[in-house]
């Protein structure tokens, strides 16, 4: 009984460790394939702005490149070491576990040997035979040879669980080989991309000392762009509440364009469709094939001047030359608008939602089309100073705009 209850607390023990192992594992494994997405990323990112042509002009894109650039290689660095942190405790479990098994060897092979002097004993003493001889009924004589039975395949198991457990401290030693390579792989990956961040950001130094020479130059860019910016913005705006305040005539609802908070007056058909489109939030594919996103919704602080805070109603998403602005969902062409240097501007109707797509070069669709998720809009700009390919992509409930990251998937 007392050996019983040995083993049993043994294998709670074990059991803790490698629970705790398991659970470990398994945020390692969410972090390795973070930093796997990231330095793929990372690759794309680099291939995609090295083409960058270095003009006095293009100084303020420069810098807002290397700060992308950094700001993705920090989190890549950030990943790294929770990742090694997280290989580091595994490591520790490991080498517990694998104590600990050692421990439960010993103790096999001194009861093993033990159980061997005691049954050799017993035979000098009295043989099997004379055992079942001396019983004094069938019965009796039936129980001790079910006993022996039960303690010569209880010895074999026992001879069993020594070999058994020699072979697992034997895989879990070899898999603590395989993670301490690992992790010498991750810090040799840290201290390589701490190397080039390093030079990213002296790179980043000699630009900014250009801005400094040209700085009221440079605020006036920047300045103008802000206020270009704020122009679309309240364009999108007056856009989306005159076709609410139409779709509400037409369907004797009274509203006017000025009305705080209007919302469109919908059909049971454009119901079910802006239900579909909200059982899809998170899961909605990206308006380009492929990019990176280059600035975020919200209010935030100028990459270059950061006294200087602009509105982002959006994302800008930048991407390869020649690359098409695609549907995020089933829906209808709202309207085209043409911007300063004939960009166009596309929206789509999704029932109460609308999303616009902004910096085309030409589009494939006219008002009242209708399109389905992924079908191309238009080929978005390339900037001929820059040689930046990036899509403006606004997403709103009526009025009100959202942020585009919680809707598309993986943004």
């Amino acid at each position: 009984m007392h050996l019983k209850f040995k083993y049993i607390l043994l294998f709670l023990a074990f059991a803790t460790i490698t629970n705790g192992f398991s659970q470990k594992k398994s945020k390692r494994q969410v972090l390795e394939a973070r930093r796997v997405q990231l330095q793929k990323d990372q690759v794309y990112i680099n291939a995609l702005l090295s083409n960058t042509k270095r003009k006095e002009k293009n100084v303020l894109g420069d810098l807002k490149d290397l700060g992308s650039k950094i700001s993705k290689r920090e989190e890549l660095i950030s990943v790294i070491s929770k990742e090694t942190n997280e290989l580091e405790n595994e490591i520790y479990l490991n080498q517990l576990a694998i104590n600990q098994n050692q421990r439960d060897l010993k103790m096999l092979k001194n009861d093993y040997a033990d159980m061997i002097y005691k049954s050799y004993k017993s035979k000098s003493q009295n043989s099997r035979f004379m055992f079942l001889l001396s019983s004094q009924n069938f019965y009796q004589a039936y129980k001790r040879f079910q006993y022996m039975k039960q303690y010569t395949d209880f010895r074999k198991k026992q001879g069993d669980e020594i070999a058994l457990k020699t072979i697992e401290i034997k895989h879990m030693n070899d898999s603590l080989k395989v993670k301490k390579n690992q992790k010498q792989a991750l810090l040799d990956d840290k201290k390589k991309e701490q190397s080039v961040i390093q030079q990213e950001k002296r790179e980043q130094e000699n630009l900014l000392s250009q801005v400094k020479k040209k700085e009221n130059k440079y605020k006036k860019q920047i300045q103008g762009f802000i206020k270009e910016e704020k122009r679309i913005d309240a364009q999108i705006d007056r856009l989306i509440r005159d076709a609410i305040a139409a779709s509400n005539k037409k369907a004797g609802t009274k509203t006017t364009t000025t009305t705080k908070n209007a919302t469109f007056a919908l059909t049971a058909e454009a119901k079910a469709l802006a239900a579909r489109f909200t059982s899809n939030k998170g899961n909605l594919p990206w308006p380009v094939e492929k990019g990176f996103v280059s600035t975020y919704y919200g209010r935030q602080r100028h990459p270059v001047y950061k006294a200087l805070t602009i509105q982002s109603n959006g994302v800008r998403i930048t991407t390869n030359k020649g690359s098409k602005a695609r549907a995020v969902f089933n829906g209808e062409v709202l309207s085209i608008q043409v911007m300063s240097g004939n960009k166009k501007m596309v929206y789509l109707q999704h029932g109460d939602y609308i999303t616009v797509y902004k910096n085309l070069e030409n589009v494939f669709v006219s008002p009242g089309d209708k399109v389905k998720t992924k079908d191309d809009i238009g080929t978005i700009f390339t900037d001929k100073i820059t040689d930046k390919t990036i899509l403006d992509f606004v997403l709103s409930k009526n009025t009100t705009t959202e942020n585009p990251v919680n809707w598309i998937y993986k943004m």
